[in-house]
C-alpha cells in the first residue's frame, strides 16, 4: 500500500469500560479518505462510545487512533496527554443526536464559535464561511435566530453546519435523525446524502436502513462492544452471515411482529 492510499483513519484494538461494564472490547476498524462508514447495533452496544473515542471526548483503556500524517494516539501508553486528545478533536468534528446548540446564542454564533475561539480563524472570515454553509442548507435566513425558535431539523442542520465550519478532516453523526419528529429526517438525510456525494468522509451511527444502503462503503454491525460483522451494504443489510446480525435487523424493520426464532424474515432489498 502506498502511502496515498493508506487510511485516513486507523483505530485498531480499541477498548473501554465504564466501571465493571466493559463498552468495548477489541474494536478495529479503518475508514479511507472520501468512505462513509455507518455503525449499526442496538443501544448499548458501543457505537457512541466509538465516536466519543475518535473525537477524544472520551478516553479509551487501550488501544491505538491513528490518523495519516498525525496524529497517532496510543491509548495503551501509562499516560495520553492532553495534547493528544486535542489532536484527536482537530481531526475530527462531532454531530450529536440532541443538537446540543448553545441556546443563549444566535445560529450565526453558534457556527462561529468554535473556530474563532478554538481555531483562531478571523472573526471576519468565520462569518463568511458561516453564512455561506448556512445558505447551502436553506438556513442564511435564520442567522440572527435563537435555537428555541428553529424547528428540530432546522437545528440539526445548524448542527451539521457548525460541524462542516471547523473544517474537519472527519465527520462523525451520533444517530442525527433519531430525535426528529419523522416528517423533519427527510430534510437532514438529504443534507448527509450530499456530503457524501461531495466525498467528505463520515462515520455515522444510525438505524436508518435504506439510508445506509443508499450512502455508506462499509456497514459494521455492533453488539456487546464488539464488531460482529462487517461488510458492503448490499451484503451485509439484504443477505448477513451473522445470526445475531440477521435478527437485529429483523427486529428494526418488523419492530412489531416479535421475535423470528427462524431468522428467515425478507431483509430489504
Amino acid at each position: 500500500m502506498s502511502p496515498t492510499d493508506a487510511p485516513l483513519l486507523q483505530v485498531t484494538g480499541l477498548e473501554k469500560s465504564f466501571g465493571d461494564n466493559r463498552v468495548l472490547e477489541g474494536v478495529d476498524l479503518s475508514v479511507r479518505r472520501g468512505d462513509v462508514l455507518v455503525l449499526i447495533g442496538p443501544s448499548g452496544s458501543g457505537k457512541t462510545t466509538v465516536l466519543r473515542c475518535l473525537n477524544g471526548l472520551e478516553t479509551p483503556d487501550a488501544g491505538v487512533v491513528a490518523f495519516d500524517g498525525g496524529p497517532v494516539v496510543d491509548f495503551s501508553a501509562p499516560k495520553v496527554s492532553k495534547a493528544d486528545r486535542t489532536a484527536l478533536r482537530d481531526r475530527s468534528a462531532m454531530v450529536f443526536q440532541h443538537h446540543n446548540l448553545f441556546p443563549h446564542l444566535t445560529v450565526l454564533q453558534n457556527v462561529t464559535e468554535g473556530p474563532i475561539q478554538a481555531h483562531g480563524v478571523p472573526k471576519a472570515d468565520a462569518i463568511a464561511r458561516a453564512e455561506t454553509l448556512l445558505a447551502r442548507v436553506g438556513l442564511a435566513e435564520k442567522r440572527d435566530a435563537y435555537p428555541s425558535e428553529l424547528s428540530g431539523g432546522q437545528q440539526q442542520r445548524v448542527g451539521i453546519v457548525r460541524a462542516l465550519a471547523l473544517q474537519p478532516q472527519l465527520l462523525l453523526f451520533d444517530e442525527p435523525t433519531s430525535a426528529l419528529d419523522p416528517e423533519l429526517v427527510g430534510e437532514v438525510l438529504t443534507v448527509l446524502r450530499e456530503l457524501a456525494n461531495e466525498g467528505w468522509t463520515m462515520v455515522i451511527v444510525t438505524h436508518e436502513l435504506g439510508f445506509a444502503r443508499e450512502v455508506a462503503d462499509e456497514v459494521l454491525f455492533f453488539d456487546e462492544g464488539v464488531i460482529v460483522e462487517r461488510g458492503a451494504p448490499a451484503d451485509l443489510l439484504r443477505a448477513p452471515k451473522k445470526e445475531r446480525t440477521r435478527r437485529f435487523l429483523n427486529r428494526l424493520l418488523h419492530p412489531l411482529d416479535g421475535p423470528d426464532p427462524t431468522g428467515t424474515s425478507e431483509l430489504p432489498e
